[in-house]
């Protein structure tokens, strides 16, 4: 059996080299022979990994099988997953116009969240792992219950659906993106809106918090914030837009940090640390920025074209997935990527992790879980 094979440079825009691997049985283990073609080399196999090299271009990728696939959570394209801190359950939306939550283990069915109109675009659990943050088209962020499906709190004050969400330490406040332009801090407790964080005059795709390095000056807040507001003080808040701009600004002071402008739209957006954090925009690049010293990338990541859909920082590294159903992780202790397959050409929208375990859904409408132990 012929496998076509190639392999990405992570940091220069290179044409791809293309071989193939030949199937030569199986062994006794269970465990297939394959053999590469010119210039490439297989450097380890299992019956859930390959490694392939490329010498010549100092290229090298571990491609990794999904351990189980859930396929009856949902059954249209799944736009967005989160797993509880517990690792316990998973919670999911779909197009199908569901939000469900499901045993992280097996997929099976937990309970439904209903209360949305139109679809859900974002969901994500508290820090407990038994409270959910959701987010839809209809412009209403809703906190749900894990344990009975009930809402418990719906906010209500964007002109525009909700794109994206972040929750504020341990979840008495939380942020929200949305398409009409701002970012919103609210509080969870009096299902109050505690104010527009930024009026961006251009949709908000993507919203991450992360606690700020000493040497990054925040600014100071024009008023005394709120005493509902809580942890949000050593915070920066940063904003990927469509209008191809990357805002940071002082989560509790509100005054802006950097505004950074891209190659094209920003659509998700992560920190690494108190001062590195990860874009990726809708061309196919990622940015690593300083924060420190924003007014030029670390580096751009491009692999492709197609967009990057979402990114998560993970171990020494991260996780980036695309719209050409890539998926991979790049760790600094690593000299190889690790490209998490199965999606084929699908959109992978997000990943999600507990511990050794990785978690993508897909438009494919499948839930995919990779075992890194697989490795």
């Amino acid at each position: 059996m012929l496998v076509p094979c190639f392999l990405y440079s992570l940091q220069n825009r290179k044409p791809s080299l293309y071989g193939s691997l030949t199937c030569q049985g199986i062994g006794l283990d269970g465990i297939p022979e394959v053999t590469a073609s010119e210039g490439f080399i297989v450097n380890e196999i299992s019956k859930k990994s390959i490694h392939i090299s490329c010498p010549k271009e100092s290229a090298s990728s571990k491609f990794l099988a999904p351990y189980t696939t859930f396929s009856r959570i949902h059954t249209k394209s799944i736009t967005c997953l989160d797993i509880s801190s517990g690792g316990g359950l998973g919670v999911s939306s779909s197009t199908d116009g569901t939000m469900k939550i499901w045993q992280a283990s097996n997929g099976e069915l937990r309970r439904v969240l209903e209360g949305h109109v139109f679809d859900v675009n974002c969901c994500t659990f508290f820090p407990s792992g038994l409270v959910v943050l959701s987010g839809g088209m209809d412009a209403q962020l809703k906190i749900w219950s894990a344990e009975d499906a009930s809402c418990v709190v719906t906010f209500k004050g964007h002109k525009g659906g909700i794109l994206d969400t972040a929750i504020v330490d341990r979840g008495r406040n939380v942020v929200s993106g949305s398409r009409d332009g701002t970012a919103r801090l609210w509080d969870c407790g009096r299902s109050a809106c505690l104010g527009v964080l930024a009026d961006c005059g251009s949709s908000i795709n993507g919203v991450a918090v992360g606690a700020a390095d000493n040497s990054i000056n925040l600014g100071s807040p024009e008023q005394m914030p709120s005493e509902r507001e809580v942890g949000t003080e050593a915070k920066m808040l940063l904003l990927a837009r469509e209008d191809k701009k990357l805002q940071c600004l002082g989560l509790q002071s509100r005054q802006p940090v950097f505004l950074f402008i891209g190659s094209d739209a920003f659509n998700c957006c992560t920190f690494l640390s108190g001062f590195l954090l990860l874009a990726g925009t809708q061309d196919g690049n990622i940015y690593q920025l300083d924060v420190r010293s924003p007014g030029a990338p670390v580096q751009v990541i491009h692999r492709s074209g197609a967009p990057v859909l979402s990114l998560l920082s993970f171990r020494d590294g991260f996780i980036a997935s695309q719209g050409d159903g890539s998926c991979f992780i790049v760790q600094q202790d690593l000299d190889y990527v690790t490209e998490l397959t199965g999606a084929d050409c699908d959109p992978v929208y997000k990943v999600a992790t507990w511990e050794k375990q990785i978690y993508t859904c897909c438009r494919d409408g499948l839930v995919r879980r990779y075992q890194l132990s697989d490795l």
